[in-house]
């Protein structure tokens, strides 16, 4: 049974709490937009997709329990735009959320617009928006997957026992949906029957990598290796380390792109080894209205989490912090190209992709 990072059904909404991975699997009910905001910036929920379907599924139940105004359309369109802004505080760097935020709103001007159209209709209608975001999510990732598996083995040589991979953080189901982002490409290649082996770094401090990607990945029998951040640079150098798969929150005009901690060393040595780096990251990630990385507001956290693993005190308790929680990957170290769900791009070519297929896609 594959992991589930979100759990709904209408009126019921459910998130595995990623803090206490992988000791317990304890699924926390969220039944209101600052319980939402809480799960949000405290990481019990993270990954952008997953964090962007949590906000706005909590507002869904808000909906759907009769929150906001009963037959006022135009005070129900206000009510939204207010649960989304409050969402919109609980971390900063993902695009995601503000992205579907975004078209929430335009979604909700539009509808309300319509000729005759009731307050219960426009609700209805908003909840059934969102609903149909986990579909989304899922067959974005799935296309996304199959897109950069492909571009691997036509880029690489494939041994015959297939390709070796190594990833960061984690983008998987417990990030997504369902499926994954760059665990997805993973994914795609096992299930080709090309992947050799995955090697996942622990992802410091918190250790997404080493509490949820490498849980993730044995849960579905998927060949994995978890390593020391420290340890990449030498995985890549002497166990045959083909391709770089990371995800992104956050990704610029020019292809600069921001993800977690510690990408942006991953792909100063995948350019020395001459590997090649890839980032995976949905529509949804990209931000076409920021220039460049330099513009991508990047989220510290507090210093406790670098000196204290679950109250285990791991450095002087009064020693300065610097505790960023992402960093800026620039455009010209992804020699791989970005992978999204309509196919793999060089950076510089990631703007006019995107416009063209935003066209295509409103004149459907």
């Amino acid at each position: 049974m594959a992991l589930e990072a979100i759990r709904y059904r209408r009126g019921s909404l459910a998130i595995l709490n990623q803090l206490l991975l992988p000791e317990q699997l304890r699924y926390e009910p969220v039944a209101s937009v600052e319980r939402a905001w809480v799960a949000i910036r405290d990481m019990e929920v993270r990954g952008a997709p997953a964090i962007a379907l949590v906000g706005c599924l909590s507002l869904a139940l808000e909906l759907a329990a009769g929150e906001g105004p009963a037959s006022d359309v135009e005070g129900l369109v206000a009510f939204v735009g207010e649960r989304l802004r409050v969402l919109a505080t609980a971390r900063p760097t993902a695009a995601n959320l503000g992205r579907e935020a975004e078209r929430l709103r335009e979604v909700a001007r539009r509808r309300a617009e319509g000729e005759g159209v009731t307050a219960e209709a426009l609700r209805e209608s908003i909840i059934e928006h969102i609903e149909g975001l986990l579909a989304k999510d899922l067959e974005d990732n799935r296309r996304l997957g199959a897109h950069g598996a492909g571009d691997i083995l036509r880029r690489v040589p494939v041994p015959p026992g297939g390709v070796t991979l190594l990833t960061h953080c984690n983008t998987g189901t417990l990030a997504t949906a369902g499926y994954g982002t760059a665990l997805g490409i993973v994914r795609a290649l096992h299930e080709r029957g090309r992947l050799a082996r995955v090697f996942c770094t622990e992802t410091r401090p918190y250790n997404q990598g080493g509490r949820l990607t490498a849980f993730e990945l044995r849960h579905d029998g998927i060949p994995a290796t978890l390593i020391a951040d420290s340890a990449a640079a030498a995985a890549m150098c002497h166990r045959g380390v083909q391709a770089v798969v990371v995800g992104a929150d956050r990704v610029a005009a020019n292809g600069d792109t921001a993800n977690k901690i510690g990408t942006y060393q991953l792909a100063v040595a995948a350019r020395h080894h001459g590997v090649p780096f890839y980032v995976a990251a949905p529509s949804s990630s990209c931000d076409m209205t920021l220039a460049g990385g330099t513009d991508i507001v990047l989220e510290e956290r507090p210093g406790r989490e670098l000196t204290h693993l679950r109250g285990l005190c791991l450095a002087p308790p009064d020693i300065d912090v610097w505790n960023p929680a992402f960093d800026v990957t620039p455009h010209d170290l992804i020699t791989g190209g970005i992978v999204t769900e309509w196919g793999v791009f060089a950076p510089a070519e990631l703007r006019h992709a995107l416009a063209e297929r935003g066209a295509a896609a409103g004149g459907q």
